[in-house]
């Protein structure tokens, strides 16, 4: 019997606005939408991808911010120029060899969620 194998991982990360978060995503990051509707979306930017789905930030149907997803790259300076240019992070963001061992840099979107760029420094 073959052991199994995990092949990806896709964080789902919740939203207030369905079409104004594709719009932001695509102009910041440049992850874009592969298919949406009000509730639900798919976005991605080459191998990767996360999905956003749609609360109304109520008792019942909480918002529940402070998610974090950490994309780890190759290049990440390479990928903190571009976000620089698209105003996404200032330029003094760029935390480079960390306690932990990596370079990063991270911002929030719309919804409060943290997104990292992460490159290992080793």
């Amino acid at each position: 019997m073959e052991k199994p194998v995990l092949l990806d991982i896709v964080p789902v990360l919740p939203s207030l606005d369905i079409s104004r978060d594709l719009a932001w995503y695509a102009e910041k990051t440049g992850f874009t939408k592969v298919w949406a509707d009000t509730m639900y979306a798919v976005l991605r930017r080459e191998r990767l991808a996360f999905h956003l789905q749609w609360h109304a930030d109520s008792p019942e149907d909480p918002l529940l911010g402070g998610s974090v997803i950490r994309i780890f790259v190759q290049d990440i300076r390479s990928y903190f120029d571009e976000f620089v240019g698209r105003g996404t992070v200032t330029p003094d963001r760029l935390r480079m060899n960390t306690p932990w061992g990596t370079h990063e840099f991270g911002f929030y979107d719309l919804n409060n969620n943290a997104i990292f760029i992460v490159e290992d420094a080793g």
